[in-house]
């Protein structure tokens, strides 16, 4: 199909990069601030996927280069288009990710063995559907960017070839400083600075309800001591109809399971977190994974953490004889140590192992191991 070279048509493929672009750039973006995060992601689409019995726990252990690939080319497509830079090369490219994009996000949306896609990394949340439905509406403009990929084109080779290696040398550096260190934008909940439970003592738990209005299908939620005022009105049963509940708990920590537990399965999280000293925690998600500079940043720490009276505790999700024995062969073995769901760990810290300093429910300061000594220029 031949489209003709007329000004409306250069004006809209310009419209339709420049948004697609956009839109690319920033979901590198926000993946390329973590790129480990993303990584966790493709492990747990590779462990939950499988096709006609082929499963791809194989491919596990490169989870983190497939992490940088993507990061890099959805960033690179996104700036070529922008500038439109190698147009016919980028329009390729970018309805070949289109397609995977698209009948990716409609399965995952049908199956929902993953329920979270992690297209916009932590910063934007998006249900299956209604990603699978945001890539519907990208490939509009993306057919219409494939269609007219030759319209007014020139040739700008040395141009183009800069702007693509800028872009490709950009994100890889960017990734590899956010492998290499917590992300420099932290959109999880565990941010620094966060208030991560509630310290007011007043503070009331508050119980809500969702009733449906069985005219008109409208949802209301009330108190429930609101509710209970409306009940007094004989109508209104007649009228609504309970559908849902739930409890908003203000000394709940604010991090979707997240649990502190004893080897007896007794969650301390609470009242560790809600310490009003100071509390150092040692994050490891995977204990197997800790290397020789790990090891000797949880000996420092611990010590520093000995010597300035800071309470410091192992927050792991391997076994206890594990955790134990690693404690022991490296000289830790006066730390008590908790135990959680690697998930809710990598959540809390993406370095392995990394360094979390808690007071009075909120964050003050985080470490990835490679900075350590960092903690101890920390103004207690």
């Amino acid at each position: 199909m031949k489209i003709k070279d007329t000004n409306l048509n250069w004006t809209l493929n310009v419209v339709a990069r420049v948004v697609v672009g956009l839109v690319f750039i920033f979901s590198s973006f926000v993946k390329g601030v973590d790129p480990m995060g993303t990584s966790f992601k493709i492990t747990e689409y590779l462990t939950a996927w499988s096709f006609f019995g082929m499963s791809f726990d194989w491919l596990v252990p490169l989870a983190t280069f497939m992490s940088m690939a993507l990061i890099v080319v959805e960033f690179t497509t996104g700036v070529m288009l922008l500038f439109g830079a190698f147009r016919r090369l980028s329009a390729w490219v970018l309805v070949l990710m289109m397609l995977f994009f698209t009948f990716t996000t409609l399965f995952d949306a049908i199956t929902n063995k993953v329920t979270d896609c992690g297209c916009f990394g932590d910063a934007i949340k998006l249900t299956n559907w209604q990603t699978f439905w945001k890539n519907i509406a990208l490939d509009v403009p993306t057919v219409w960017i494939f269609l007219t990929r030759n319209l007014r084109r020139k040739q700008r080779f040395e141009r183009d070839v800069l702007i693509t290696l800028f872009a490709m040398v950009a994100m890889v550096l960017f990734g590899l400083f956010n492998i290499n260190n917590e992300p420099c934008i932290d959109f999880r909940s565990w941010k620094v600075g966060n208030q991560m439970m509630e310290m007011d003592e007043n503070a009331q738990v508050k119980s809500y309800v969702t009733y449906v209005n069985k005219e008109t299908g409208e949802k209301d939620e009330f108190l429930s001591e609101e509710l209970v005022k409306r009940m007094e009105d004989p109508a209104w049963e007649e009228k609504w109809e309970w559908e849902s509940s739930r409890v908003e708990d203000p000394h709940e920590i604010k991090a979707d399971g997240f649990s502190m537990l004893d080897m007896d399965m007794n969650d301390h999280a609470k009242e560790l977190i809600g310490m009003d000293d100071y509390l150092l925690i040692a994050t490891v998600h995977h204990l197997d994974k800790v290397n020789e500079q790990g090891q000797q940043a949880l000996k420092s720490v611990a010590a520093w953490a000995e010597e300035n009276g800071v309470l410091m505790v192992l927050l792991s999700s391997a076994l206890s004889e594990e955790v134990q024995s690693f404690l022991y062969e490296n000289g830790l073995d006066n730390l008590d140590f908790y135990f959680a769901d690697a998930t809710a760990i990598e959540t809390m810290a993406r370095s392995n192992p990394g360094f979390v300093l808690m007071k009075g429910g909120k964050v003050m300061g985080k470490w990835h191991y490679r900075h350590a000594d960092e903690i101890e220029e920390f103004n207690l």
